[in-house]
């Protein structure tokens, strides 16, 4: 913990599982002007040392890459199994493509398990021509090393069900999650920068809501935070942003920042 890193982030995404705007929404934040009110799903690109990490790869994972313009993609790190998480994964295809091999995939066990079963194309015996190439790897709840980067994972809980966070050197990312323990929260000592997801102003049954994720950050005390998986009904960027304490702010897509 408290690797030296130079580490270099940006917002593929932050928005929930329907993105911002919503399909045949009509309320003021989806008709909103502003670019920051618009919200492809939540993903995250890391620049690690040179390595280049994608966490979740959703349904919006090719329009994200293209907009960023990644040339060579290293890993993806999955938080766990749900659509908006894992169903761009097809798209690593130009990745393969380019780089000449598959493409590593680091997740727990019952995340491999869906993915066996939403790509089960891609692992059968006979595969057809330019099917993705997929290297799974099983991470658990201990640290683990790749290309000499430490990576460790921070388990928390979406409602029931168990997802993994990132911590790498002095920045973590957590999403989808409504509960993280005690000895959980030890692995989120002493960082510069926590990016935690906040749903909206009213409680979920599945995610922080705004006052939940800066109760975290409060007890987490990280020199900035950065809130992401926005819904519409959190508001306008505008409105929401002043209304936060001085370290933490509304991520946006396409925001960059060094750690």
């Amino acid at each position: 913990m408290g690797q030296k890193l130079n580490i270099q982030i940006e917002f593929l995404g932050t928005g929930t599982s329907q993105g911002v705007p919503v399909v045949a929404c009509n309320c003021a934040v989806c008709r909103s002007a502003d670019t920051k009110d618009k919200r492809l799903r939540t993903a995250l690109f890391i620049d690690a040392n040179g390595h280049k990490i994608v966490i979740d790869a959703g349904p919006d994972f090719r329009q994200q890459m293209l907009r960023i313009g990644l040339q060579k993609l290293d890993a993806i790190f999955l938080t766990h199994e749900h659509t908006d998480h894992i169903f761009g994964l097809d798209d690593i295809r130009a990745f393969n493509w380019v780089q000449k091999h598959p493409t590593d995939i680091y997740a727990e066990k019952r995340v491999h398990q869906t993915i066996k079963r939403v790509f089960d194309y891609v692992f059968e015996e006979h595969k057809y021509p330019g099917i993705p190439q997929m290297n799974l790897h099983l991470i658990e709840n201990k640290p683990f090393s790749f290309n000499s980067v430490e990576v460790i994972p921070v388990r928390g809980y979406h409602h029931k069900l168990p997802v993994f966070g990132f911590r790498l050197g002095k920045m973590a990312y957590l999403t989808d999650v409504n509960r993280v323990d005690p000895e959980e929260k030890e692995k989120l000592k002493d960082l510069d920068l926590l990016v935690v997801n906040a749903l909206r102003f009213e409680k979920h049954i599945s995610h922080f809501n705004i006052e939940e994720a800066v109760a975290l950050i409060e007890e987490l005390k990280p020199q900035s935070a950065y809130l992401t998986h926005i819904s519409h009904l959190m508001g306008k960027h505008a409105d929401v942003e002043p209304q936060l304490p001085e370290n933490v702010f509304l991520a946006y897509d396409g925001l960059k920042l060094t750690v």
